[in-house]
């Protein structure tokens, strides 16, 4: 059952390819073939996501938070066609929120949603008249805007009788998420793929857990989705999130996979070998006379492999 979430089967999307015609495809075959790829790679690793973490059931009710950003947008298209094929039956909702912001195309995601042919809500709030009149200028306004919307989807989720909050976190949030609290919080933490809200009244999922900001970035540009970018957070350029992300995409730059390999790391938590005695019991620890091969050897230096880029192998030389 679970591979149906996965299958890699995944029919070619010919909605863009439909609208440019026959000979646009004739012209960029290669193009066609690295699209499907693409889609047939968000798909398994959303699908991925769904199965690992137990996300959604049957007969969820599912919420899923349209900003009009590339990331919601991409969340909403995989998950409609994941629906037509998953092993349970499970129903979607798109949901906005309309902050009021000024020059806002309040027109573009009914339109968009409406052609859809699915169902929708779109939640009025002028939380944007808040946040500005009790952030003094100058200020980031992502705290107090976050638990604005928070308390607004979670009143919208009981009204539409929601089991499930879809939310489009990717990858790489999650992974500057866990830097952000290491560096200024003093935590290793970073955004779960599943939790119950703060109220304890919702449970919120990120299926776009596993998938890469570069792919959603290419699937939006294929798809042609109607962006709609931010003004309350998306050009404060000095937030510290930023700051992150440029240390992240320096460091991919000098040394291709090292985002995979710290995503990885992420999923591979060893509490005994960290210093929290909440989350192991250094005071019980006793001699067992046995061997444990996941045992620590102390003085023996960590191995770990070589790093290497893509397609180039590594020569011993003998000397």
């Amino acid at each position: 059952m679970n591979a149906v979430w996965t299958d890699t089967d995944t029919p070619a999307d010919t909605d863009t390819a439909a609208a440019a015609g026959p000979a646009a495809v004739a012209r960029h075959p290669k193009i066609e073939r690295e699209t499907h790829k693409l889609e047939k790679r968000l798909c398994r690793q959303v699908g991925q996501a769904i199965i690992d973490y137990n996300m959604i059931e049957e007969g969820d009710r599912v919420m899923v938070c349209v900003s009009g950003g590339k990331d919601s947008f991409g969340l909403l298209d995989i998950l409609l066609k994941l629906q037509k094929r998953a092993p349970v039956s499970f129903e979607i909702v798109a949901v906005n929120l309309d902050q009021k912001q000024p020059g806002f195309p309040a027109h573009i995601l009914p339109d968009y949603l409406s052609k859809l042919g699915i169902e929708f809500h779109i939640e009025t709030q002028d939380t944007y008249s808040i946040v500005k009149k009790v952030v003094p200028e100058g200020k980031t306004m992502c705290s107090l805007c976050s638990r604005l919307r928070r308390g607004i989807l979670y009143r919208v989720a009981d009204e539409l009788k929601i089991t499930k909050i879809a939310l489009g976190h990717h990858r790489d949030d999650m992974l500057h998420t866990f830097f952000l609290n290491m560096f200024f919080a003093g935590k290793l933490k970073s955004m779960p793929p599943k939790l119950v809200s703060d109220d304890g009244g919702h449970i919120v999922i990120r299926p776009l857990a596993n998938v890469a900001e570069k792919d959603l970035i290419r699937w939006a540009e294929h798809k042609q989705f109607p962006i709609i970018p931010c003004s309350l957070c998306g050009s404060q350029e000095n937030l510290q999130r930023q700051e992150i992300k440029r240390m992240v995409h320096q460091w991919e730059r000098q040394y291709p996979g090292r985002t995979e390999t710290m995503f990885t790391a992420m999923q591979n938590v060893v509490p005994s070998h960290l210093m929290d005695p909440k989350r192991y019991d250094f005071k019980s620890i006793k001699i067992t006379g046995q061997a444990d091969v996941n045992g620590d050897k102390v003085f023996d230096e960590e191995e770990f492999p070589v790093p290497g880029l893509p397609g180039i192998g590594l020569v011993e030389l003998n000397t």
